[in-house]
């Protein structure tokens, strides 16, 4: 996987276009009161984003991993602390959706309140990837 992409505007183009999608699934989950799939998907939303700028820098593939704040170090983002901080807390929301041992306790702590704090840091998250597209 570390070739370079004959075109690597097309696959730009496709991981944009499926983070822009799994945002309006997150924002329908958010609505829906499905708080911790909510975050689990916006999750997705900001991996996807930073897999595009990932092949935006680099003309190869993204890397297989669903570490935010490791795509956005390799990709060579100027990280603020608090987004680094912010990457690393929404990187748990994958395994804490996905994984039965993890999943009761994250059900839990996904309140409303809680989940509003963590949607408005992915948004802006989102905005701020998008902008370095």
């Amino acid at each position: 996987m570390d070739e370079l992409i004959e075109n690597p505007d097309n696959i730009i183009k496709y991981w944009k276009s499926s983070s822009e999608q799994n945002y309006v699934t997150m924002c329908n989950l958010c609505s829906s009161k499905d708080y911790n799939w909510a975050l689990f998907i916006g999750h997705l939303v900001l991996e996807k984003i930073l897999k595009a700028i990932y092949v935006k820098q680099y003309s190869k593939h993204p890397l297989f991993t669903h570490d935010l704040l490791r795509l956005a170090k390799k990709s060579n983002l100027e990280i603020s602390e608090n987004h680094e901080e912010w990457l690393d807390e929404i990187s748990t929301f994958n395994l804490n959706a996905r994984y039965d041992n993890y999943k009761q306790d994250f059900q839990k702590r996904c309140t409303s309140e809680y989940t509003q704090i963590w949607i408005k840091r992915i948004e802006e998250l989102r905005l701020w990837l998008i902008n370095q597209l």
